[in-house]
């Protein structure tokens, strides 16, 4: 009976243990937790004699410490994070500037298009062409146009919003890297690198993009008078030249400057406070949305007046409207007939649309440049 017993044996090589018993039963490190019946063979013993033996091997249950064998407890931790963070989507662009231009374009484009009714709406207000109120002018619109209306000219908006955004975060990445002083530098400004950034970014955005702005507002509000954005660049060239294509640049460049300046100051301050108060370098999508909204609110108080202004010189002599003749002129023309809460009115609905605005903006900014990355192991 012995000369019949073939050695049983248990064997590791590259794949794992296996044994050649007929039994099927195997078991691989790659498999971490599998394991036939709970356990693994984990001992052998001799029987049989004349120099010929079979194995008998005792199926046994592991400690519980052993069942990741081959696995540290830090790979462990990571694998751990890994599946809890989910899927991670990534975009390889090498150049740093474009990174820069693509994440700051697609914020553009979704963070107005999401508050678009509010911006229409707005402008409505700051004109006074719709009615006086937030409800009356979105009742007359809904009435007239539906519900296409409140999207009236968000094309066009998308079309300039995209491309501001892009050279604005572009300009204040840049300009505020080289101003901003490294640790243990002397500081090389007596005001925050991000405030002089900001103006200087939002200064050069609106210089390439104005006619585009001015387009969306005549669109708006010129309802039945051009047929698309084409066709008004079109008349508006033949009506006043190109100069007309930038009328309002003045109270807008000067608008922009303290807007961009304290959205982007704000911004920065409040994103340093956060790191500085919880202790964490990085920012989640909500606190991220949540710093930008409130950088958003700051900046577009402070400057609503001015934005009133810039509203009312690029609508021109539409309907018999008044032309200003500068800035100075419709501050105080609006001031007289209307007194102070002519400067503030449409304030709440565009803190409604701004504030959000600059907070989704914010939030897809940070979020496309943690999508587009150097090196596809980036985080």
């Amino acid at each position: 009976m012995a000369g019949s017993l073939k050695p049983q044996f248990l064997a590791l090589d590259d794949n794992g243990f296996s044994s050649n018993s007929q039994l099927g039963l195997k078991w691989s490190a790659k498999d971490c937790n599998f394991f036939p019946g709970g356990g693994l063979f984990a001992s052998v013993s001799q029987m049989g004699g004349n120099g010929n033996a079979d194995l008998l091997v005792k199926y046994v249950s592991l400690p519980e410490g052993l069942k990741n064998l081959g696995i540290t407890d830090e790979e462990k931790e990571l694998e751990g994070k890994k599946s809890r963070r989910g899927l991670k989507f990534k975009i390889k662009v090498k150049n740093p500037s474009l990174r820069r231009l693509l994440s700051g374009g697609v914020a553009g484009a979704i963070s107005r298009t999401c508050v678009a009714p509010l911006e229409t709406i707005r402008t409505h207000l700051m004109v006074g062409s719709s009615g006086n109120s937030t409800t009356e002018v979105f009742n007359n619109i809904m009435k007239v146009e539906g519900w296409p209306g409140l999207f009236r000219g968000n094309f066009v908006n998308v079309i300039r919003v995209a491309p501001s955004k892009a050279i604005e975060l572009f300009v204040y990445d840049t300009v505020n890297k080289n101003l901003s002083s490294k640790p243990g530098e002397q500081v090389k400004l007596p005001v925050p690198a991000s405030l002089i950034a900001g103006a200087c970014a939002g200064v050069t955005s609106t210089l390439i993009t104005y006619p585009l702005e001015l387009v969306k507002t005549r669109l708006t509000i010129q309802r039945g008078v051009y047929d698309s954005m084409v066709d008004a660049f079109v008349k508006i060239l033949k009506e006043g030249g190109v100069g007309e294509l930038y009328r309002g640049l003045t109270p807008s460049i000067i608008g922009v400057v303290p807007y961009a300046a304290t959205n982007y100051c704000a911004y920065d301050t409040l994103r340093k406070l956060y790191k500085k108060i919880t202790k964490e370098e990085k920012i989640g999508n909500i606190e991220t949305l949540l710093i930008g909204s409130a950088a958003g609110a700051i900046s577009s108080t402070a400057t609503f007046p001015l934005e009133v202004a810039r509203k009312h010189m690029q609508v021109g002599a539409v309907s018999g409207r008044q032309v200003y003749k500068n800035m100075l002129h419709a501050l105080s023309s609006i001031l007289a007939k209307e007194g102070i809460e002519g400067l503030y009115k449409g304030l709440g609905p565009s803190c409604l649309k701004l504030v959000p605005a600059a907070g989704i903006s914010f939030m897809c900014y940070e979020a496309c440049k943690k999508i587009l990355v150097e090196n596809e192991g980036e985080e």
